[in-house]
């Protein structure tokens, strides 16, 4: 699932250096991934204009990775699911059984209590 041709959304992303937002933006950005930053409280983030909403973007995501809470993750994947987004990743933290249940139900690749960061180097 992790593929440098593919556009990735972080959800929650952050300018704190602390957060996990901050992190894999950070991440991913400096290894060459295609990331935009999801972030209704930011204007921008490593000098990418942020997005409030998925929706806000008009490019084509390919990934929603959820740096969030899982209530956040469960009200913001039924935005993944309008726009037909079909691979979401959801950090440690972010994910809970409603939320994976919910991309099961609606035909979403889900991948769970799994770290991008690690990941991506394997």
């Amino acid at each position: 699932m992790i593929n440098k041709d593919f556009l990735y959304a972080i959800i929650w992303a952050s300018t704190n250096p602390e957060k996990y937002g901050y992190k894999v933006f950070k991440d991913l950005l400096d290894a060459g991934y295609k990331v935009i930053p999801i972030n209704p409280a930011e204007k921008e983030i490593l000098w990418k204009k942020t997005y409030p909403r998925l929706s806000a973007s008009k490019k084509k995501i390919d990934v929603a990775i959820f740096v969030t809470q899982p209530t956040i993750t469960e009200n913001i994947l039924k935005e993944v699911k309008i726009l037909k987004i079909k691979k979401v990743w959801l950090q440690p933290g972010a994910q809970s059984n409603k939320a994976i249940k919910f991309c099961e139900k609606n035909n979403i690749e889900c991948i769970h209590n799994a770290c991008i960061m690690i990941q991506k180097n394997i």
